[in-house]
């Protein structure tokens, strides 16, 4: 499978996406219904096109994110190397399978990663990312914490879960 060349463009069209995730889906080891998956995958777009709006994201990196930062995983447990394997993972499938310039692909694989690493950061881009990705974790039963967000939107949607706790 071979999803064109996307460049310069500000929000990725969807039927390249759906190319996308057709592959990652083609090599996911968990399964359609692992909670790292495909559900998950679709709240992490929802939360990072939300966050996106005023933090100043670009949305192909962020979309992108939301499809490929688990696709690694080897089970739903503490698989602790999955970031940084999905990282490496890139240089495989970029551009064989999808392509991005240079500067997204950088931003891209730093978000995925660390995503994992409790970090935050300043860059809009991948601080859009991890709190997309952290906002989800009320699917394993626990409540996102503005401490560990990096953009203004990422805080509020966190304080907003806290306060229906």
């Amino acid at each position: 499978m071979r999803v064109k060349r996307l460049a310069n463009v500000n929000n990725p069209p969807e039927a390249w996406l759906a190319g996308i995730r057709e592959y990652v889906m083609s090599t996911f080891k968990c399964g359609a219904h692992s909670i790292h998956g495909p559900s998950h995958w679709q709240r992490v777009d929802e939360f990072v096109l939300n966050i996106a709006a005023s933090s100043g994201a670009d949305l192909t990196v962020v979309r992108l994110f939301a499809l490929l930062h688990d696709s690694c995983r080897q089970d739903d447990g503490a698989d602790l190397d999955h970031g940084p394997r999905a990282a490496e993972m890139l240089d495989r499938i970029v551009p064989t399978v999808f392509a991005i310039d240079p500067g997204r692909f950088d931003l891209l694989k730093e978000a995925i990663r660390l995503h994992t690493s409790g970090q935050t950061t300043n860059d809009p881009t991948i601080g859009t990312c991890w709190d997309a990705d952290r906002l989800d974790i009320v699917r394993v039963g626990m409540t996102p914490s503005e401490q560990y967000m990096s953009t203004e939107a990422g805080k509020d949607m966190a304080a907003i879960a806290a306060s229906q706790v």
